[in-house]
């Protein structure tokens, strides 16, 4: 998985990156939380909680990461690059 994007949020760092199947996720802990053809699908339901159950990382409660201040735009996001 190369990972694109990346934004902080009071619960931890989100990403966003793309599969060797050109396909995007949003990343939390590791975990993917949906598929998307496209990478503003991608930040779209991240930013309106419309993405797979997301725990928070620490206290392991079910967060609602519209609540976050996650930008739905991915222009946005910080560009990131790596591998993972």
């Amino acid at each position: 998985m190369k990972i694109l994007l990346s934004f902080q949020t009071k619960a931890g760092t989100f990403y966003i990156g793309q599969s060797n199947d050109g396909r995007f996720h949003p990343i939390y802990d590791d975990e993917s939380l949906g598929s998307y053809a496209q990478i503003w699908q991608a930040t779209e339901d991240l930013a309106m909680n419309a993405t797979f159950s997301v725990c928070h990382s620490q206290t392991g409660t079910l967060l609602d990461t519209s609540t976050l201040g996650i930008p739905e735009d991915p222009s946005e996001w910080e560009r990131v690059g790596s591998q993972r």
